[in-house]
């Protein structure tokens, strides 16, 4: 079995500026904060027990219906797909936080007990309070806080479309992660059953199964969290993620996918699909010397260097009336499909 303890540590940063976290976010690495929460009252309560932290969050509830997440003791708290891949082997539903929050405190210790959460719970409109008590001062207004409590859970590899600051609350918290570039490595599952999950244990890899998951490992780097530490998660990194206590609190913030309609990366990658995977063989290599040279800029040279600045067009940097005049062109050549 891999020693995920002994892979390389993430970088740690003490008391981080905002002015600094900008350079952090610019980097695209993963980076341990610390210091970013110490005064959070909810820190306080997340460090003193289970019982003081769901009190804290109970008082602040205005009684609109949580996320719920529940999978049976077989699991043992591996959040994963169904055997078919079509579903995943945890229910949702909608609950009551109150409820909620008090049998999670219940199951601790109880031999047998299924893996309950609230995850993804949005602060604002269910905790409204929180956000006041507990303000961060680095993350941009529009990055909403959410809440995840629950048991020794294992959230399966998997990656965002935002930036990520994950602060832990209570409990601790183990992130493995890879670089965006080790997809291939990490036999990722379907794309339409978001979010995409490997279909690789990390910390018991059927290395027969999945052989090019050992280049992954290669190339991890893992995060040790305890309760006021956060942590700096690059859109695009793969990451998995360990509760290793009974009880554990996290809230984190997402924020960076901002384009819409047709400068949506991802909605370009299915049409890239749509479009270019079932070529044939010569066609396919046209398009990806194309994408190569003057999207991805490989050669490292400026591929239009050559053309005069004022005939470079869509191929050169692109002016906002020049942007509108391509999304423009993109819609009609769409709207004849």
């Amino acid at each position: 079995m891999p020693d995920l303890d002994g892979l390389p540590r993430v970088a740690v940063r003490e008391s981080v500026a905002a002015r600094d976290f900008a350079a952090i976010v610019a980097g695209e690495m993963p980076v341990v904060l610390k210091g970013t929460i110490d005064h959070w009252p909810a820190l306080a309560a997340g460090r003193e027990s289970p019982a003081r932290m769901n009190a804290y969050l109970k008082a602040m509830d205005i009684g609109a219906p949580a996320p719920v997440m529940e999978a049976p003791a077989s699991t043992h708290g591996w959040y994963f797909y169904a055997p078919d891949m079509r579903e995943f082997n945890f229910s949702k539903r909608q609950g009551g936080i109150r409820e909620t929050l008090d049998r999670i405190e219940k199951l601790i210790g109880q031999p047998n007990a299924p893996f309950l959460a609230i995850q993804m719970l949005p602060i604002p409109s269910h905790l409204p309070e929180f956000v006041r008590q507990n303000p961060s001062a680095l993350l941009p207004a529009q990055a909403m806080p959410r809440l995840w409590v629950g048991g020794p859970l294992r959230t399966q590899t998997h990656n965002d479309r935002d930036h990520n600051v994950a602060c832990v609350l209570a409990g601790r918290r183990r992130f493995l992660l890879f670089p965006p570039e080790q997809v291939a490595n990490l036999y990722v599952g379907p794309f339409d059953n978001p979010p995409p999950l490997s279909l690789v244990n990390p910390e018991a890899p059927d290395l027969e199964r999945f052989p090019k998951f050992r280049e992954a490992l290669s190339h991890a780097s893992v995060a040790h969290l305890e309760a006021g530490d956060a942590l700096f998660i690059p859109k695009y990194w793969w990451h998995h993620v360990a509760s290793l206590d009974p009880y554990n609190v996290l809230v984190n913030y997402w924020w960076g996918d901002t384009a819409t309609g047709l400068e949506r990366a991802n909605d370009c990658f299915l049409t890239a699909l749509l479009a270019l995977k079932d070529l044939p063989p010569g066609e396919r290599a046209y398009w990806k010397a194309m994408f190569d040279t003057y999207v991805f800029r490989g050669g490292g040279a400026d591929p239009v260097a050559h053309i005069p600045v004022n005939l470079q067009s869509t191929l050169g940097t692109m002016s906002p009336s020049l942007r509108a005049k391509l999304r423009q062109q993109l819609k009609m050549a769409f709207l004849k499909s």
